[in-house]
């Protein structure tokens, strides 16, 4: 069975097909990557706990930069997001975002209860 939250034309932010969550690319606000980062994974948690899932038991995620040289800044807001030892499967490349104002996006698969 597959199970599609908040769905537009477009989209869904949250899908679920057994015990597998698929979110939609998240976004922040801000004008800084912390502060997008964090943002964005606020938006992260909120979704996971919607469906059933944390952190804890994300499989993976895909993070998209509008520019690499913010992999830094980036990267000290996930690593104190993410609890030792739950690490997941994760890629991180640049691209072009949606907005010429985002710096980062955040894809997440997991599993949930």
């Amino acid at each position: 069975m597959i199970e599609r939250l908040h769905t537009s034309a477009r989209m869904s932010k949250i899908v679920k097909h057994n015990d597998i969550v698929y979110l939609c690319g998240q976004v922040g606000s801000g004008t800084t990557v912390t502060e997008q980062t964090t943002d964005c994974l606020s938006r992260v948690d909120a979704l996971l706990l919607e469906a059933g899932s944390d952190r804890t038991k994300i499989l993976q995620a895909i993070v998209w930069l509008a520019d690499m040289a913010d992999f830094a800044e980036m990267n000290a807001v996930w690593d104190a997001w993410i609890p030792e030892g739950h690490a997941p499967a994760r890629a991180c490349g640049e691209a072009r975002l949606a907005r010429a104002a985002l710096k980062v996006e955040v894809i997440i698969t997991a599993v949930c209860d």
